[in-house]
C-alpha cells in the first residue's frame, strides 16, 4: 500500500445519539431497497470526485460515492462530464451509502465510509516532514466494493493555499455570478432544472471583477459557496470554466432530508462553511461576494461579527424582485457593506474599500 497511514477526520450531518428524523428514515429505506435492487442486476459503486482545498500540512477531500449501470462500471466518471445536458437528469441519481473508500494524497493513506448520502468529506492531516506546496494537486479516490475487486482510482483535484497567502474571495453562485432569478421562483426553477450550462448567462461584469481580483491577488483562493445541490456541480463548474471566473471548489448541500428534518438549512450551510474557512485558513482575510436574493447579507454580516477582523468587505449584488430585508437583532457589520447591480458596480465600490 503507497505511503502511511495517516489520522482523518470525517464530517456528517449525523449525530451519534440523535433520534433520525422521518424524512431520513424513509429516505434511508428508498435508497437501501433501490440499491439492493440495483446492485443485483450489476450496478456498481464508483466514485464522483469534487474539488477540494487545503494547507500544506492537511486538506479536505470532498467526493460522493453513486451506483452506476454496468455500461459505466470502466472509464471516467466526472463531475463535468455530460454537464451540458438538462440538470434535470443530474437529480436522478442513488447513492450508495456506507461504501468503504481509499483517499490518498501526498503519499498519506487514508480509509473512510461514505455516509448516509453516499458523500464523503474527510480531512487528511499530513506528515510534518512532507508538506504539499501551495498550487493544485490531486488526490485519488478508490471505491473498495463489498465483496468485488476494487475500483479504478478516480482523480480528485484539491487547492492548496499558501502559509502566505493574507486574501481571499468566497462567492455566491446563484443570481451573483450566474443569472438565475432565485426571487422569481418559476424562473428560478426553470434555469435551475431545464436550461442547459451552455445557455446560463453570466452576471454582467462578475467574471471581469474575478479575474481582475485574482490578477491582483495572484496567491488569493476563490471559493463558491452556494446553496445548490451537490448533483449540479458539474454544470456550474462547467459555467464557470466556460466564462472565465477564477477556479475554486464549490461548496454545495444536499437538498434531501436531514436528521432534524426535511430540508438542510441554507444560512447554517453558508455559516458553517465560512467557519470552516476561517479556521482552515488563519491568515487569510475574506471578501465576501453575494446577492441580495437570499440570506447573503445577514450570513456575511454575521460571519464578519463572529470573526472580527477577518472580513475585509462584504460586496451584494442588488437583484430585481428582491423584497428588502429588516436588520432585525443583525449585528452591525464587521466590515464595509457595499451594495451594486453588477459586477462594474461592485468593483467600483470595492476599489474605494479595498485600497
Amino acid at each position: 500500500m503507497p505511503g502511511p497511514h495517516a489520522p482523518a477526520t470525517q464530517h456528517s450531518d449525523a449525530r451519534p445519539t440523535q433520534r433520525p428524523h422521518v424524512a431520513a428514515v424513509v429516505e434511508d429505506w428508498w435508497c437501501a431497497v433501490a440499491g439492493a435492487f440495483l446492485r443485483r442486476r450489476g450496478w456498481v459503486p464508483r466514485v464522483l470526485a469534487s474539488t477540494g482545498y487545503g494547507t500544506p500540512r492537511g486538506v479536505r477531500v470532498l467526493a460522493r460515492v453513486l451506483l452506476v449501470p454496468p455500461s459505466r462500471v470502466r472509464g471516467p466518471l466526472s463531475p463535468v462530464q455530460h454537464a451540458d445536458r438538462r440538470p434535470l437528469r443530474s437529480y436522478l441519481t442513488l447513492p450508495a451509502p456506507g461504501e468503504p473508500v481509499r483517499v490518498a494524497v501526498g503519499g498519506t493513506v487514508v480509509d473512510v465510509v461514505a455516509d448516509r448520502a453516499g458523500y464523503v468529506d474527510v480531512e487528511v492531516a499530513l506528515p510534518d516532514d512532507a508538506p504539499l506546496p501551495p498550487g493544485r494537486h490531486d488526490a485519488t479516490l478508490t471505491a473498495l466494493r463489498t465483496g468485488a475487486d476494487v475500483d479504478a482510482p478516480v482523480t480528485a483535484p484539491v487547492v492548496v493555499v499558501g502559509d502566505d497567502a493574507t486574501f481571499g474571495v468566497v462567492s455566491d453562485i446563484d443570481d451573483t455570478t450566474m443569472v438565475t432569478a432565485v426571487p422569481r421562483p418559476f424562473v428560478a426553477a426553470w434555469n435551475t432544472f431545464v436550461t442547459r450550462a451552455s445557455a446560463r448567462r453570466p452576471v454582467p461584469g462578475m467574471p471581469e471583477l474575478y479575474r481582475r481580483l485574482a490578477a491582483e491577488h495572484p496567491d488569493a483562493p476563490f471559493v463558491y459557496l452556494s446553496n445548490g445541490a451537490w448533483n449540479t456541480a458539474g454544470t456550474l463548474a462547467r459555467f464557470l470554466d466556460r466564462h472565465g471566473f477564477p477556479p475554486g471548489p464549490l461548496l454545495l448541500t444536499d437538498w434531501g432530508p436531514t436528521q432534524t428534518g426535511w430540508f438542510r438549512s441554507g444560512p447554517q450551510h453558508k455559516g458553517d462553511s465560512l467557519d470552516r474557512l476561517m479556521v482552515a485558513f488563519p491568515r487569510v482575510r475574506w471578501l465576501l461576494v453575494g446577492d441580495a436574493g437570499q440570506l447573503d447579507e445577514d450570513v456575511y454580516v454575521r460571519a464578519s461579527a463572529r470573526w472580527p477582523g477577518r472580513v475585509v468587505a462584504i460586496a451584494i449584488r442588488q437583484v430585481d424582485g428582491a423584497r428588502p430585508r429588516a436588520a432585525g437583532d443583525r449585528p452591525a457589520p464587521g466590515a464595509p457593506l457595499v451594495h451594486g447591480a453588477d459586477g462594474t458596480a461592485l468593483g467600483a465600490r470595492l476599489a474605494e474599500v479595498l485600497r
